[in-house]
């Protein structure tokens, strides 16, 4: 600790801050441009200087740049020396030089950081009356619009894209005064990471485009805090509406988890909950070929009672991507021992494995943040920005940070970013992957090696017994790959926080028993490390947790008559499942009914569908692939913009259906009921309760604002239907309102925050006043609770070795390949996520494609037991022969492990290549 004096008052501060730091954890207003909590200080901008004396009886002193300065103790600084303010002025007038008079009609506009920092140094007039720098705005995709001649030369966005998350094609192109940021030529950006330039960037260099075909201005936003489905990592985010459309998704700090920044997935794929194809109203079909009947609310769930009533057997099919409440609303209605979760067999039995192996294995389960602290790391079998791609930004962070350590052994803070990478330069952590192809981490590891899945196994379960002799030794390995290992097992038992991380990507229950079994062995070497377990969707963990069989369990009792009706809650069996497997199933039910918020295969196939909430929609609570337990709240209530709709959370629905069955009368239902009757239930799952404040939370007496004070037209919001306008909604669920009349300032700590203002802070940088420290957490404590902790007891060695990969003379293994873009259900929906994504190709490797004679853009045919699809070949200099690799999403009937038979054109197989190019299987574009 260290004490500071700030223009006559005493403050104790961390001494390993720099002076900029320091006073923003105070909430002390410094202007600053080119520094960022995540990124350190390089003095670029001037921008925060401010006026340092050498002692208490000094009356001159010196102007400092105080993000440069350390905050040693006894400093004496003041903020508010004129000299100090006449500087800050010109810095910026001198920035505003050639700084178009745009404002009004820029995107950025009261959400720019430049306008904060403007006003707050006092800037107001020009008296520059000369010609303008211009440059040529670039196209960057579909997710990011540029807008050059707004920059002012902070550097932050080739810091972040390239420092930070490791991107290679935007660059800084020029010298002095007249530099452009930018690529090389117009082009897609290539970072998964690329959004963030939008809160990076404080002007409007780079802003959202996903936004811009329908802009609003952020105090016209009605937000609220949710959390990301598109994956299980859990970040946290802030979801914007305007007349019942979402307009853009802000990243919302979490000191554990996302802090600072999104995924592309996270932050653009949220246009499925815009399509105009939705269903709005219940539909009832008597046959599944007829045409769809609307219903209204009373007549669908008397209808949907009356069948259930009857029905010999209901079975109840739940879903990952669905919230706890409606998991568990679905189990009641149907019975324990009718429900499924709605996840193939394979995978559910990989996540039963990880959940074993979390609360076992001896090792904890890390934060995204404590990620980032880890100095050694092995990941096998998964490509983790492919797959949890925010988990594969911290991994980078924690890789890179061996630069802080060099630089720290030479008296260099970590703040000082730019001598601690030139003191660093390729300097990496130990970071060993093992995966069938490339990984999008590979150009930080140590080593890397492209394996089939049960080779990953067996190298990992090799080094568990290079660090315990203990562990079953793998027996026929050969020599290199046992030097591997022991290298590994060295540098893991070197580290001071060894991390293993696993998963079920591949779909191989020993990839993951193998983590599982180095986790161990660095346990009982008694090692500070940890074990992160990647799940595939949003409530994974959660489902797993709550317990039901499989999907195959389910479709058999209906192919077997055993059961003539089931309800399904938003899962699209057709992509779960072989499509012949689930038309069977479906055509020997008697009834299906189903609840989705999207129109998929399995809706046109249901004889009643309720429309169901989207996460912007409704409330409930999903469990992170690290077990924590969060909770998203409901955007807007669209029967409000929409009165014609009559859209339910699925749990609403669910238990409207069961008084319908039973035929009582139980009135209205609220969050906070069914979050307890869950809780009550299922006691792995009681600490959901602690996951977020309830309905009656108050503060001041207050309910929080979803809108901000400068939110307008709140009395023109339905002035197309009617010139008397309503009462705004009621919310018993959460304790937000519908308005900007509630709390809605940074003075009283709060958990749930529903976007980040504060005086004179407009920007993404206004989150600095709701935490402790900057960059550290949120002052009233981070959202959530984490429900998944290692158990006492001793955890046997799995010792059901894998043999090595065998290539086989006329058949390939089948290896699925999780992908960034186009490969999560409901993302891949997003018109520009599917713009973003890669053509569907069959990857094969250089030797293979020449023992078949074809070459890179062949059509080949892939035939498994259960599944068959024509790809175009794209060459794998990496795959290993005897592989084939195929994204995710594009045939559920091939499964990671099978054999497949490939033959040349192959016209009559499905072409997933023209599926993926027309969208999705009902024929809808996204």
């Amino acid at each position: 600790m260290a004490t500071i004096h700030v223009d006559g008052h005493s403050y104790d501060v961390d001494g390993a801050d720099n002076l900029l730091s320091a006073c923003l954890s105070l909430g002390l207003d410094v202007p600053y441009f080119c520094w960022h909590p995540a990124m350190g200080s390089v003095g670029a901008c001037r921008q925060c200087a401010v006026k340092k004396y050498k002692d208490a009886d000094d009356t001159q002193g010196m102007l400092v740049m105080s993000c440069m300065t350390p905050a040693t103790d006894d400093s004496w600084i003041s903020i508010d020396d004129d000299e100090a303010r006449e500087f800050r002025a010109s810095v910026i007038e001198w920035l505003m030089i050639n700084h178009p008079h745009d404002c009004p009609v820029c995107e950025e506009g009261g959400h720019c950081h430049l306008q904060d920092m403007t006003v707050m140094t006092g800037h107001d007039r020009r008296r520059y009356r000369f010609r303008k720098r211009t440059h040529r705005n670039q196209y960057l995709g579909p997710f990011v619009a540029h807008e050059m001649n707004r920059c002012i030369t902070c550097y932050r966005c080739v810091r972040f894209y390239r420092d930070y998350a490791g991107g290679t094609d935007l660059g800084a192109f020029g010298a002095n005064s007249n530099i452009y940021f930018g690529r090389h030529q117009d082009g897609v950006l290539e970072s998964p990471f690329s959004g963030n330039l939008t809160e990076v960037c404080p002007t409007g260099v780079f802003t959202d485009q996903t936004h811009s075909e329908r802009y609003t201005r952020k105090w016209d936003l009605q937000f609220a805090p949710s959390i990301c489905h598109q994956c299980a990592s859990g970040c946290n985010i802030s979801p914007g509406e305007r007349y019942g459309d979402i307009r853009r998704i802000e990243n919302r700090y979490h000191g554990e988890v996302n802090r600072y920044f999104l995924c592309d997935r996270g932050r653009f794929g949220y246009g499925y909950v815009n399509r105009s194809d939705r269903p709005l109203r219940p539909e009832w079909r008597s046959d599944r070929g007829d045409a769809p009947v609307t219903l209204e609310v009373d007549a669908a769930l008397d209808r949907g009672a009356d069948l259930l009533r009857t029905a010999r057997r209901v079975i109840g099919i739940g879903s990952p991507r669905a919230s706890l409440e409606s998991n568990h609303q679905l189990r009641e209605l149907v019975g324990e021992g009718n429900f499924s979760t709605g996840i193939a067999a394979a995978e559910q039995a990989c996540l039963t494995a990880m959940q074993t192996l979390n609360q076992s294995c001896g090792l904890p389960t890390p934060t995204l943040r404590d990620v980032e602290d880890h100095d050694a790391v092995l990941v096998l079998g998964e490509d983790l920005i492919a797959s949890a791609a925010r988990v594969g930004l911290a991994v980078r962070q924690a890789a890179t940070a061996r630069r802080t350590e060099l630089a720290a052994e030479r008296g260099i803070p970590a703040w000082n970013d730019e001598a601690v990478r030139t003191l660093g330069q390729d300097s990496y952590h130990p970071l060993y992957i093992a995966y069938p192809t490339a990984t999008g981490l590979d150009e930080v590891s140590a080593a890397s090696w492209a394996l089939a899945p049960d080779d990953i196994a067996r190298l990992g379960f090799a080094v568990a017994h290079a660090i315990d002799s203990t562990a079953p030794a793998v027996e026929g390995l050969d020599e290199a790959t046992r030097r591997e290992a022991e290298t590994i097992a060295e540098r893991l038992l070197a580290a001071r926080r060894p991390l293993v991380i696993g998963g079920g990507s591949l779909g191989s229950p020993a990839v993951i028993e193998a983590a599982g079994s180095v986790a161990r062995a660095l346990s009982r070497s008694a090692r500070e490390g940890s074990l992160l377990l990647v799940r595939g969707e949003a409530n994974s963990t959660g489902l797993t947790m709550l317990g039901g069989e499989s999907l195959e369990w389910a479709l058999d009792e209906l192919d077997g008559a055993r059961a003539d009706a089931v309800v399904i809650l938003e899962n699209d069996l057709y992509r779960r499942a072989p499509r012949t497997r689930v038309d069977a199933a479906l055509e020997r039910a008697e009834t299906v009914i189903t609840l989705d918020h999207q129109r998929t295969a399995t809706w046109q196939h249901a004889h009643l569908g309720l429309p169901a909430a989207a996460f912007t929609e409704g409330d409930g609570t999903l469990v992170s692939l690290e077990g924590r337990a969060q909770r998203f709240f409901q955007v807007f209530d669209p029967r409000y913009i929409r009165p014609e709709t009559r859209i339910h959370e699925s749990w609403r629905w669910l238990h409207a259906l069961r008084a319908d069955m039973l035929r009582h009368d139980v009135g209205e239902i609220t969050l906070d009921a069914v979050t307890q009757a869950c809780a009550e239930r299922h006691p792995a799952l009681h600490g959901i309760l602690g996951a977020a404040p309830g309905a009656d939370y108050r503060v001041r007496g207050l309910k929080l604002a979803r809108e901000p004070h400068r939110y307008s037209g709140r009395t023109a919001m339905r002035a197309h239907l009617d010139v008397s306008e309503p009462r705004a909604p009621q919310d018993p669920d959460s304790p937000f309102t519908f308005s900007m009349e509630g709390y809605n300032g940074f003075d009283r700590p709060r958990e749930e925050v529903a976007f980040a203002w504060a005086p004179g802070w407009n920007s993404p940088q206004a989150w600095n006043k709701f935490t402790d420290e900057v960059g550290g957490h949120l002052s009233a404590g981070d959202p959530g609770v984490r429900l998944l902790h290692p158990r006492p007891g001793d955890y046997a060695y799995f010792d059901a070795l894998p043999a090595g990969f065998a290539p086989r003379e006329s058949s390939w293994q089948v290896v699925v390949l999780p992908r960034l873009f186009g490969g999560e259900e409901t993302s891949s929906r997003a018109a520009p996520i599917v713009e973003r994504a890669a053509p569907a190709t069959l990857r094969l490797s250089a030797d293979d494609a020449q023992r078949l004679g074809c070459s890179d853009g062949d059509l080949l045919g892939v035939a498994t037991a259960s599944g068959r699809v024509s790809l175009p070949v794209q060459l794998d200099a990496a795959l290993p022969a005897g592989l084939i690799g195929v994204p995710a999403g594009v045939e559920p009937g091939l499964v990671s492990g099978d054999w497949a038979e490939l033959s040349p054109g192959a016209t009559n197989y499905h072409d997933a290549g023209a599926m993926a190019r027309r969208g999705d299987e009902t024929g809808d574009r996204p």
